[in-house]
C-alpha cells in the first residue's frame, strides 16, 4: 500500500518545515521542484496574502506543496497582565530610546477563527495542508478533506497524536524537543514531557495507526536514515534550510546561525508567549531574570516582542531577534535549496537508502 509521500510523487522522504516569516514561495517551489515537499507558513498572513503566496508557488512549479496554518486557541485578553508585562519591559525600551506600545494586540489570527482562510483553501485546493498548535474543528477538517487535500498536524506527545488520529489527520509530524521554532504543543499551559525526536518518533510509530514524520534536530542524510529506521515515513527539516538564499532570513539571522551562537539554543516563551527554541541572545537571557511577571498569551506577547526587537535594531542591537533554530543548528549548510536536496539524496544513497 502506498503511503502519502509516494502518492504525492516525492523523490525524497522530506518535508521542508513551514517556518512562518522565513519560508517563502520561492523556497517552497525550489524544494518541491527538487522532489521534496516544500512548505509555506501562512499563520501570520491573512487569506489574501496566503492566496497570493499559493499562486506564486504554482507559477514556479507544478509539484505538490504544503500550506501551514496556526490552530491555537484564542488568547485570553487580560489588560492588567499586558500592562504588567509592558512595565517590566519598559527599561529595555528606554535603553533603545523608545517607549513600549500603549497596548498589545493578538497580531495573528488562528485558523479556528478565520472563515476567510478556510474559504480560500477550499477554493485553491493545495495538495497538503498542515496545522501547528492544535487541531481545527471537525467541520473545517471535513471541508478540507472533501477537496482531496492531505492533512498533517504537529504533535509532541502520544495524547496529541491520538487526538490527531481521531480527528482524521492523514499523518502526524512528531516534533521532538530538539526542534527549532515554536513548540507545537496543543496546550502550552499543560505538562510537556519534552520527548526527544527519536523517542517520540518510535513511540508514535508503535502506538499510532497513521504515518509519522520525524522532526527536530535532523540536518543531514544520516539523521534522515536514523529517523526512517525508526519507522518514520519521512522527516521534516527547518533549520537546515534557513541559510538557503531563497529564505527571508535577514543577514543578522544568517550570521548568527553560521557563527558560535548556533551551538547555543534555548527554549523561551518570553518572545511570543509560547515556548520556542531560539539561538541564545539577550532576549532568551531574560529568562534568568528575577521577578518575571506573567507573560501574555500567544500571540499577544509577540506584539511586544516585535516592538522591542524593532527598537533595538534601530539602535544597532540585534540581540532581541526571534532567531529560531534547532539543536542541530551548527550543521546548517549555506547553499541553494535544490542543491541542498541533491546533497541529501546523495547522503541517503551513500547510506543505502533508495531515492530516485
Amino acid at each position: 500500500m502506498m503511503n502519502w509521500p509516494e502518492q504525492l510523487g516525492l523523490t525524497i522522504p522530506l518535508v521542508q518545515a513551514p517556518m512562518a516569516g522565513v519560508s517563502t514561495p520561492a523556497l517552497a517551489a525550489a524544494v518541491s521542484q527538487a522532489g521534496a515537499l516544500g512548505s509555506i507558513g501562512v499563520g501570520a498572513a491573512g487569506a489574501t496574502v496566503a492566496h497570493n503566496m499559493i499562486c506564486q508557488i504554482r507559477q514556479q512549479t507544478k509539484a505538490p506543496f504544503n500550506v501551514n496554518l496556526f490552530a491555537h486557541k484564542a488568547p485570553e485578553i487580560d489588560p492588567a497582565r499586558d500592562r504588567g508585562w509592558l512595565a517590566w519591559l519598559k527599561p529595555l525600551f528606554t535603553e533603545f530610546n523608545a517607549v513600549p506600545p500603549a497596548r498589545l494586540h493578538p497580531i495573528y489570527r488562528s485558523f479556528n477563527d478565520d472563515p476567510d482562510m478556510l474559504d480560500m483553501l477550499v477554493h485553491m485546493k493545495p495538495p497538503v495542508v498542515s496545522f501547528h498548535f492544535g487541531l481545527p474543528s471537525s467541520e473545517k477538517i471535513l471541508a478540507l478533506k472533501a477537496t482531496g487535500t492531505v492533512l498533517l498536524v504537529t504533535v509532541t506527545s502520544l495524547e496529541e497524536a491520538r487526538a490527531a488520529e481521531t480527528a482524521g489527520m492523514d499523518a502526524i509530524v512528531a516534533q521532538g524537543i530538539e526542534a527549532g521554532g515554536h513548540r507545537g504543543i496543543f496546550d502550552p499551559a499543560g505538562h510537556d514531557d519534552a520527548l526527544g525526536t527519536f523517542a517520540l518518533t518510535r513511540l508514535l510509530v508503535r502506538k499510532c495507526r497513521i504515518p509519522v514524520i520525524a522532526a527536530g534536530g535532523i540536518m543531514d542524510g544520516a539523521g534522515m536514515v536514523a529517523a526512517l529506521a525508526l519507522g518514520a515515513v519521512a522527516t521534516q527539516m527547518g533549520t537546515a534550510f534557513i541559510l538557503c538564499p531563497e529564505t527571508d532570513a535577514d543577514e543578522t539571522y544568517r550570521k548568527a546561525l553560521a557563527g558560535p551562537a548556533a551551538f547555543h539554543t534555548r527554549m523561551t516563551d518570553l518572545i511570543s508567549g509560547r515556548p520556542a527554541r531560539c539561538l541564545q541572545n539577550r532576549f532568551t537571557g531574560l529568562r534568568d531574570s528575577v521577578g518575571i511577571p506573567p507573560v501574555p498569551d500567544y500571540p499577544i506577547a509577540y506584539d511586544a516582542g516585535k516592538a522591542l526587537n524593532k527598537a533595538a535594531r534601530n539602535c544597532g542591537e540585534s540581540g532581541f531577534g526571534a532567531y529560531w533554530a534547532g539543536q542541530g543548528a551548527p550543521l546548517a549548510r549555506a547553499m541553494p535549496a535544490g542543491q541542498l536536496i541533491d546533497k541529501l539524496k546523495e547522503e541517503l544513497r551513500e547510506a543505502g537508502c533508495f531515492v530516485t
